[in-house]
């Protein structure tokens, strides 16, 4: 039997639905929370708010990719605990931001599923059509993570096995974009700040996925001479009350 999760908005959708999750739970986000995460992908990036938010409906409106996370979640055994309504919340920034940073190298550590993963090489598949490659490495502990990311999504999206701080030790790559998604530890997330110290880019983003209810990104944001923001998420319809995008960043 599913487990029930009540989701109640009257403005955004049901109030009860059944869901297979029970950890990082998916969700899409409310029309005004996608306009002003395009704003603050935009201000961050120096683009125009029109470009980012052809992105964020880009990535909404994009049936291939929603096609390919069914078809592998229907192959695999862990079927049983993931959802067949893709929603990507948060993850729609991530994405905004590949478009518009058109990074070389993007990392993200935490890959649990590959959702995020496979968003991320969708993004990067676009901007290599347009003449910018790049490729985003996903870093997890356990050896079965990444079960998403098959096909065309492995030539831009691989996943590296092992603990993310010792990894990242060891990624000789000059990284333009960090996302740090992996074990919810302050000192944990502190020790993959201070390892990827060196490896960012001058113009390098980093995005945190614990800074609702952690300060680790902010205050590496001003130790190293960084500008902080803090984007809120608003899920739509779930019962869940969202967490949120923490940027690191240098003003365009």
């Amino acid at each position: 039997m599913l487990p029930m999760f009540s989701r109640k908005d009257p403005a955004d959708g049901p109030a009860v639905i059944e869901s297979n999750e029970t950890t990082n739970y998916t969700y899409d986000i409310t029309q005004l929370n996608k306009e002003y995460l395009a704003s603050t992908v935009a201000l961050v990036t120096g683009r125009c708010p029109g470009e980012i938010e052809k992105y964020v409906h880009e990535i909404c409106a994009d049936g291939e990719l929603r096609e390919h996370i069914q078809r592998c979640i229907l192959k695999t055994r862990r079927h049983h605990c993931c959802d067949l309504d893709v929603q990507y919340g948060r993850r729609i920034g991530w994405y905004a931001f590949v478009r518009a940073l058109k990074p070389k190298i993007v990392v993200e550590t935490g890959v649990e599923k590959g959702m995020g993963t496979c968003v991320l090489a969708r993004a990067l598949m676009r901007n290599a059509s347009e003449g910018h490659p790049g490729v985003t490495y996903g870093t997890d502990i356990d050896p079965q993570a990444g079960f998403l990311v098959q096909g065309v999504y492995r030539q831009f999206g691989r996943v590296l096995y092992g603990d993310s701080v010792e990894t990242l030790k060891t990624f000789a790559q000059p990284i333009d974009l960090f996302i740090n998604d992996s074990a919810h530890s302050i000192e944990y997330e502190r020790q993959e700040y201070l390892t990827i110290q060196n490896r960012l880019t001058e113009r390098a983003v980093i995005l945190g996925d614990d800074c609702h209810s952690s300060n680790e990104l902010r205050r590496f944001a001003l130790s190293t001479g960084r500008s902080f923001l803090f984007f809120s998420e608003k899920p739509a319809a779930h019962w869940y009350t969202g967490a949120g995008i923490g940027i690191a960043f240098r003003p365009a």
